[in-house]
């Protein structure tokens, strides 16, 4: 099968031929049609993720995944050869991502392809869906708070930003001034950030906001912290250190109800998929360019069949 690897700690991707992987008694092997680009894709490839992660060289990178399912384990009854799916394909271990034609995927970490979706917008979906989802649960978000999104057009917080509105909550997200439109569409009221962005806030919300959600880290973090009611509702997926300031750290966990819970909001016409960039697998390479840049809004995708 065609694969997208890298052999080495700091090595460029490629496109390579791979042997098909095994297929496990709990496993589905899925048939690659889109595969999402996260940040964490070239920081592992990089290396940065090595005090936590055990890397297999040569690596197959990529945990966001839609396609078909192709075959399925012994013990595997959910699931059937034809079915569409999604997955966040993150297991202890790096080694068969989803850049490639074939990934095998714990059954735990599949769900079923929203209908609305395009096989682009479901593979930029899990990922960055699973991380907004999870982040709201942790700051305990519900019908009626005021919410400060940090990077609210990026790929965790344009999710963020919609899965908060549906719930009923007022959403402030912050972002340049040439994404306020496309932030105000998504049903957020935004804020520039740096320099005064806690005035700028404050402006918005006297009294503080009730959670904060931390895409971005650095300013953002200690922005959060200052404008939010509690500390304990301040949410970070950039800083671990946020938890000695009394807030908590968000890293996304595969899971099939959150998975499902996104595929039904995107059902339900709450939720959608904003694509920047859908590149082919050849061009891995840019498609990592393009999010080290940090300015994308929504996501990239690998097309892979």
């Amino acid at each position: 099968m065609k694969a997208v690897t890298v052999d080495a700690t700091g090595e460029a991707p490629r496109v390579t031929d791979m042997p098909e992987p095994k297929v496990g008694p709990d496993t589905v092997l899925v048939r690659v049609k889109a595969a999402g680009v996260n940040p964490v894709d070239w920081k592992v490839a990089a290396g940065r993720l090595d005090p936590v992660m055990y890397l297999y060289f040569p690596l197959i990178p990529g945990w966001d995944v839609a396609g078909v399912v192709e075959r399925v384990g012994a013990a595997v009854t959910d699931y059937a050869p034809g079915d569409e799916v999604i997955a966040y394909d993150r297991t202890d271990t790096v080694q068969h991502g989803t850049y490639a034609e074939l990934v095998p995927v714990p059954v735990r970490a599949v769900a079923r392809k929203p209908a609305s979706l395009t096989w682009a917008q479901a593979g930029g979906l899990p990922l960055a869906g699973l991380t907004a989802l999870q982040s709201l649960q942790a700051a305990d978000v519900t019908k009626g708070d005021i919410v400060l999104v940090n990077n609210a057009a990026g790929g965790v917080g344009t999710f963020a930003v919609q899965i908060a509105v549906a719930a009923g909550a007022r959403v402030i997200g912050t972002a340049s001034e040439a994404k306020a439109d496309f932030l105000r569409s998504l049903g957020a009221e935004h804020v520039a950030y740096g320099e005064g962005l806690v005035q700028r806030v404050r402006d918005l919300a006297p009294e503080g906001v009730d959670a904060s959600l931390d895409f971005y880290g650095g300013e953002a973090t200690s922005a959060s912290l200052e404008v939010t009611k509690s500390p304990s509702r301040v949410v970070s997926i950039a800083d671990p250190a946020i938890r000695e300031k009394g807030g908590v750290y968000v890293f996304a966990r595969p899971d099939h109800a959150g998975l499902t819970k996104l595929g039904d909001l995107a059902d339900a016409g709450k939720l959608t998929v904003h694509v920047e960039r859908e590149l082919p697998l050849a061009d891995v390479a840019e498609s990592w360019r393009l999010s080290q840049e940090g300015h994308v809004t929504g996501k990239i995708v690998l097309q892979v069949s």
